[in-house]
């Protein structure tokens, strides 16, 4: 049990750190850096707003997940993870892939009909499919968390 207690708390302590520089990003970088391009690239000004709150949507996206992985993380130490309530979480964490990956989409298809470079594209289409991954992985997850809360709920009921 010491592992797992270990594992939680270097999981948490990284959560933190990500959360953090995450923040960082949303508030500070991701503004700063579009704000910068703006100045260099006066005809791509326009872009400035529209891409930081794009940015700034998706840094959201992950920071719902690290908070939905935190309570998840919650209710294992407290020994109520196969209880209906983690299905608020996990189902937290699929509306923020969701929510991402449909923006993303937007933003391939936009950019699919205005690059004149593959590159841009490819990244794209890389990290659009990296989300599609995670997603679908994540409602296996949800899945067996159902049939191991039924399971669960059936013991109890037998014991």
């Amino acid at each position: 049990m010491n592992v797992d207690r270990s594992a939680v708390l270097v999981l948490r302590v990284f959560l933190v750190l990500l959360f953090g520089v995450l923040v960082v990003f949303q508030t500070l970088s991701l503004p700063g850096q579009f704000r910068h391009m703006a100045e260099e690239n006066p005809h791509d000004a326009s872009l400035r707003w529209p891409a930081t709150i794009v940015a700034a949507f998706l840094v959201l996206c992950v920071q719902v997940v690290v908070v939905a992985i935190w309570k998840l993380l919650s209710m294992v130490q407290e020994d109520r993870i196969f209880s209906e309530a983690s299905f608020t979480w996990v189902n937290a964490i699929l509306g923020a892939i969701g929510a991402a990956w449909v923006v993303l989409g937007c933003i391939f298809v936009l950019v699919g009909f205005n690059a004149d470079d593959p590159g841009p594209i490819m990244l794209l289409l890389l990290v659009l499919v990296g989300v599609t991954v995670v997603g679908l992985l994540m409602i296996v997850m949800r899945a067996l968390l159902r049939q191991a809360t039924t399971l669960r709920t059936d013991l109890d009921g037998v014991i």
